[in-house]
């Protein structure tokens, strides 16, 4: 019963996001709190939720000041060379744009933090979307896709959660998964490229003179060669004719600039970064000491910093109550014992002729497991379930634990991970636009990492 309630809670919640019949918050709090009922543990719901809010309290933390912090930044102008450099790389051709995207979000994913990844990328790319009228979908698609991929480095999280598991090296694990991890790069890479055609289709060309300058009208050329006016849809993916807060990244004129201090936004920026990978301090502890250092170099008038603060209030409040809500569904998730039960089941369906192939079995899984789990659970809780099954045929728990990281390019996208909802936050994306149209693609993705592992004989 437990079961059927994890995955029809689960399900529920997905349809009346994709749907928009309830907002994501609504929905991480409410579907929960109903299904806890009918497991019939509401007099529990309190301890359940408390605990969920209390594991994830350090993550609303830090996503709080990271984002005051990487808002400073951009206001101060720390990014601008960044865009307009991609701009220039990019010639405004929106194949480009949508390539670029993905290797911006490979290379800053080194720091192994899918928040910080999320807002450089989009800070960098959004204004750049938005002006040439692209679809901002392809963009938080994209970028979570190469992060997920990126998202399997050592000081990334679910190799050294399998590491721990399973007692094993988590170089002994990442080393040889390098060419699979490659593979699923390249097809990231090759997927930017088809859904960039498909926008240069769609949107056509502006000239670099036209993006570096913000008028009030967009002329595009057409696939045709005609010139015309764009007509974009409504709705969030979509961009249409550039305004100011469209292109505000690249207004050499605002206040806010400090171009005395870029070279000390700078370090500080790759002395934080720097930081967060040595793991010298809490990642909460460094953006609390860096968002605090740089209002305070920046904007040393308490008035100018209460003005930045509420600038950004908005992401700040939208991103962590996300948090909290999803504390509700996790702690629900765990409390009643529904994902222990879940596992279970999906591992007890593996009928017994399949032994040998556990590798690709626990790569399989790793798709619905990490995308419906924390990789806490999945990795703590389920990963060692199929190592034991594995070694029972004469699957190493090596071979195990690289098959279990297959799944990261869709994990990424999934509601239980706090950093999507930086990324949608901050491109101004509805949650279910995103999971409609990256889902199938993050699929795609981390199953071409399997077919890989399988080819070169890692998996």
């Amino acid at each position: 019963m437990l079961t059927i309630l994890g995955f029809g809670m689960i399900a529920t919640f997905l349809v009346l996001i994709m749907l928009k019949k309830m907002s994501p918050i609504a929905a991480l709090v409410l579907i929960p709190a109903l299904f806890c009922v009918f497991v019939g543990k509401g007099a529990h719901l309190g301890d359940y939720v408390i605990k969920g809010v209390g594991s994830l309290a350090p993550t609303a933390a830090m996503l709080m000041f990271a984002i005051i912090y990487f808002g400073v930044m951009i206001d101060v102008g720390l990014f601008d060379p960044i865009v307009r450099g991609i701009l220039r790389f990019c010639k405004a051709d929106p194949m480009r744009v949508v390539v670029g995207t993905a290797l911006l979000a490979a290379i800053v994913s080194l720091d192994g933090d899918g928040s910080t990844t999320f807002m450089i990328t989009v800070s960098a790319m959004y204004p750049l979307y938005k002006r040439l009228g692209m679809s901002l979908v392809v963009m938080t698609g994209v970028a979570a896709m190469a992060n997920g991929v990126m998202n399997t480095l050592p000081w990334g999280g679910p190799t050294a959660r399998a590491a721990t598991a399973l007692k094993l090296d988590a170089s002994d694990i990442f080393v040889p998964m390098i060419p699979a991890l490659a593979v699923g790069l390249v097809a990231v890479l090759v997927l930017s490229y088809v859904l960039g055609m498909r926008e240069r289709r769609r949107v056509g060309h502006l000239s670099i003179e036209e993006v570096l300058e913000p008028r009030t009208e967009t002329v595009l050329v057409g696939a045709a060669g005609s010139h015309e006016t764009p007509h974009h849809p409504a709705g969030d993916a979509g961009g249409g004719p550039a305004d100011d807060e469209d292109f505000q990244g690249l207004d050499t004129a605002r206040e806010t600039l400090r171009p005395k201090l870029y070279w000390f936004n700078a370090l500080l920026t790759v002395a934080l970064l720097t930081s967060m990978i040595m793991e010298w301090l809490p990642i909460p502890v460094l953006f609390l000491i860096g968002a605090a250092l740089a209002l305070t170099v920046n904007f040393p008038h308490i008035p100018d910093q209460k003005a930045r603060i509420a600038a950004h209030a908005d992401n700040v409040v939208n991103v962590s109550g996300m948090v909290f809500a999803a504390a509700v569904f996790t702690g629900v998730l765990n409390g009643t014992g529904m994902v222990k039960h879940m596992a279970d089941w999906l591992v007890g369906v593996v009928p017994d002729s399949m032994g040998s192939q556990m590798g690709l079995v626990t790569g399989v899984l790793s798709l619905p497991l990490t995308y419906f789990m924390s990789n806490d659970g999945f990795y703590f809780g389920v990963v060692p379930v199929l190592a034991e099954a594995g070694a029972a045929h004469g699957v190493s728990s090596l071979e195990i634990a690289r098959a279990s990281l297959v799944g990261q390019a869709l994990h990424m996208s999934s509601p239980l991970v706090p950093a999507v909802y930086v990324l949608v936050g901050m491109a101004k994306v509805e949650f279910g636009d995103h999971t409609r149209f990256t889902v199938k693609w993050a699929a795609l993705t981390s199953l071409v990492v399997l077919g890989a592992g399988i080819l070169f004989g890692i998996i």
